[in-house]
């Protein structure tokens, strides 16, 4: 298939731009995919403003995006388990396949990886990506195609959960009612809490949080929040804390949100290269911690979980927007947090 197609193009941070670029052309392992929907992310709206995440710089015109979900239009001369026409949503990093990290399945950790809309790699706020097969996930046909689309957060929050070591029963604190926060509430849910506990300033994501699925929320313009949680569990803690806020001041309350031997999983990422914790207060407590880069193994099982509708997305879902309408999905991510969570633009 041969064209032109539009983009949603930082020309610069701050400044996105409408262009016309050629349709790409599938290798003999990838597949054409037309885009249908795709989440607007925190760390697009990062690249827009900033123009860079630590060593992530944006040195040319570039699409961002990379929650995205379409309909496969056309095949490499490799590709045999997919078919024309196929609803899927797209797992976006792309890795080499090889190395030890990619052998023992921790593929995201895998150095070669190329993820849609991480300098220097296009992401997907335009009408086509190609994209290695393999990475493509048929998803049922009931399944809108923004629902596809928001695996990719999900994602985040399975293998938040996952690394975690959540056990049906247990209670989790959620720091950050942000759409990962919010994700990783829905995956906590799924995977068998009892109490779920979301933390944040905004009352409108307290309020998403509730209808999600919290048992609890601590507002943090009213009350502490580790005072609030002893309170909730009375003095129990909680058995595992989850940090989507990227703040280091929440990942501090996480490790005194969880009981003696808990479990803190940090996802979020602090603006500040190095965040102080008590080292003294993690041995005594026998307490562990996990980092969580992106997601790996995930996708098959946020398919399952997301094809019907036990999991309502509804409550994640602020805002439909145009590509033309891109760079007012940016502004208003940026300056309307207090009613915004996640915005889809649809090509």
């Amino acid at each position: 298939m041969q064209g032109k197609m539009k983009a949603a193009v930082l020309v610069k941070p701050g400044k996105i731009e409408i262009q016309e670029w050629d349709i790409p052309i599938p290798s003999k392992d990838e597949a054409l995919v037309r885009i249908k929907a795709v989440g607007l992310c925190g760390s697009d709206v990062h690249y827009y403003e900033h123009g860079k995440i630590g060593p992530y710089v944006v040195g040319k015109p570039m699409i961002l995006g990379h929650e995205a979900a379409g309909e496969i239009v056309s095949l490499g001369s490799d590709v045999r388990h997919l078919t024309v026409g196929q609803r899927v949503t797209i797992e976006p990093g792309v890795t080499c396949g090889r190395c030890h990290h990619c052998k023992s399945g921790h593929y995201n950790l895998c150095p070669k990886v190329e993820f849609l809309a991480t300098p220097p790699y296009d992401g997907a706020f335009c009408e086509y990506i190609a994209i290695r097969a393999d990475f493509l996930y048929p998803v049922p046909d009931h399944m809108s195609y923004e629902r596809a689309a928001l695996i990719e957060p999900f994602s985040v929050g399975l293998h938040a959960v996952r690394r975690g070591r959540l056990k049906p029963g247990e209670t989790v604190v959620i720091m950050g009612m942000g759409p990962i926060g919010i994700l990783a509430l829905a995956a906590a849910k799924a995977a068998g809490a009892k109490r779920i506990i979301g933390v944040d300033l905004e009352p409108f994501r307290l309020e998403r949080a509730l209808q999600m699925g919290a048992t609890d929320v601590v507002h943090l313009r009213k009350e502490d929040a580790i005072e609030a949680i002893n309170r909730i569990t009375h003095e129990q803690k909680a058995d595992l804390a989850i940090e989507t806020a990227g703040n280091g001041k929440a990942a501090q309350a996480a490790l005194r949100s969880v009981r003696r031997g808990g479990r803190v999983v940090l996802v979020g990422l602090p603006q500040e290269s190095e965040t102080p914790l008590s080292i003294p207060y993690i041995v005594d407590n026998e307490i562990d911690i996990y980092g969580v880069f992106r997601y790996c193994n995930t996708y098959p099982t946020g398919v399952a979980l997301l094809a019907d509708d036990d999991i309502d997305l509804g409550p994640v879902i602020t805002d439909y927007m145009t590509l033309e309408q891109t760079a007012a999905a940016f502004e208003k991510a940026i300056k309307e947090k207090n009613s915004t969570l996640k915005i889809i633009i649809c090509p």
